[in-house]
């Protein structure tokens, strides 16, 4: 078997409500579908998502195409080693990673085709049946955000999750407007993307977690140096969530060994393979952390090998990322679970287990190259 073909389609699917936060303001998702064809007609897609621009991670997947083609592709440490040493893409290794993560992706869906097993199968096995995932609320106004949790209490939610971090006043009435509506024993998880200083963290973590009761603050303050956010650990009394900063494998065990906080934020793309992914849960594990899936907003592909790390890693939390709830549409033939739904179980189809519309896949294509992707900044500039 050998890999034939490597098709790539940058896409943008819109979001219902725009992705507002102190970091972004984005109105949709643009990533780039990967489609590995081998000899024997084997057929495995992955996606690839980005930080500041698709383009750059189009460009980086052509760049790597070469080396792969006519190659083996069961020889995926071979792979990795040709990308990331013989073609020196371990100097750009973030914008390496988020390329790479979508063709190990579909390398495993290839893995999984040929041998009639699912990916978390192939992983060694599920640890759980089922995989929780949080309720994203989206800022609008006060009567809006009451509804939205609403909603997610009539679905069945336990966990909701906030970005907040551009006006304090504002936020704290939106976080009692939650917990309101929410009740009092559901979680809620706040995200300031590392916008606050270390007084301003101190002093309203512990005020919220006091008034409020705040499950985890996700990246309160700058990781950099890693000195505050061990101090800031020490200092509060919430549990702390890690997300920016995990980008190498070094930075990640850095990371890992100081404990500074008790949740991980991340996905495979931050290290690049899924192998590497299950090395550093591992790790995580044996120290302590639990680890939250990440989404930088994403389709169905991407939540698809999400669901299945979550479901054999040691150390997955509740209430893990996800932007199915707030797609206007999908690249799949069917919705995955988590559309409308906390709860998502085990995967049974082989692969990646999700099947691909390429119609929609060539809709949402014309639809980047006639329109541009969803820059995280909006219309900023």
């Amino acid at each position: 078997m050998k890999i034939e073909k490597i098709d790539l389609y940058p896409v943008s699917v819109p979001y219902k409500l725009i992705e507002k936060s102190s970091r972004v303001y984005r109105s949709g998702v643009s990533d780039i579908i990967i489609k590995i064809t081998t000899s024997d007609g084997i057929v495995g897609w992955g996606e690839a998502t980005r930080t500041a621009s698709a383009k750059v991670i189009l460009e980086t997947l052509n760049a790597m195409k070469p080396i792969l083609i006519n190659s083996n592709p069961w020889q995926n440490l071979e792979h990795e080693n040709n990308i990331y040493n013989t073609a020196l893409w371990h100097w750009s290794p973030i914008t390496a990673n988020l390329a790479y993560g979508g063709i190990d992706m579909a390398l495993w869906d290839i893995y999984g085709k040929d041998t009639g097993k699912p990916i978390y199968e192939l992983l060694g096995g599920n640890l759980r049946n089922e995989v929780n995932y949080f309720y994203y609320l989206t800022w609008t106004n006060m009567e809006n955000l009451a509804e939205q949790c609403q909603d997610g209490v009539d679905k069945g939610y336990e966990v909701f999750y906030l970005k907040i971090g551009k006006d304090e006043k504002v936020e704290e009435e939106m976080i009692k407007t939650v917990r309101k509506t929410i009740g009092p024993d559901k979680k809620i998880r706040l995200d300031t993307n590392m916008s606050w200083t270390i007084p301003q963290a101190k002093k309203l973590i512990n005020k919220w977690n006091e008034e409020y009761s705040i499950d985890f603050v996700e990246a309160p303050v700058q990781i950099e140096p890693l000195s505050q956010m061990k101090e800031l650990s020490k200092k509060v009394s919430s549990s702390l969530c890690v997300n920016e900063g995990l980008w190498k494998e070094n930075e990640f065990i850095d990371i890992i060994n100081s404990r500074c906080g008790d949740y991980l934020c991340c996905s495979h793309y931050y290290v690049g393979t899924i192998r590497k992914y299950l090395h550093l849960a591992y790790l995580s594990n044996y120290l302590g952390w639990m680890i939250c899936k990440h989404t930088h907003g994403e389709l169905g592909l991407t939540a698809a090998i999400g669901q299945h790390l979550m479901l054999v890693i040691p150390n997955a939390c509740d209430g893990h990322q996800q932007t199915a709830q707030n797609m206007v549409d999908d690249i799949l033939t069917e919705p995955i679970p988590i559309t409308n739904q906390p709860n998502w179980s085990k995967i049974e189809n082989p692969g990646i287990g999700v099947e691909v519309d390429e119609e929609k896949v060539l809709f949402y294509n014309k639809k980047f190259l006639d329109e541009g992707e969803f820059l995280p900044y909006g219309d900023s500039f």
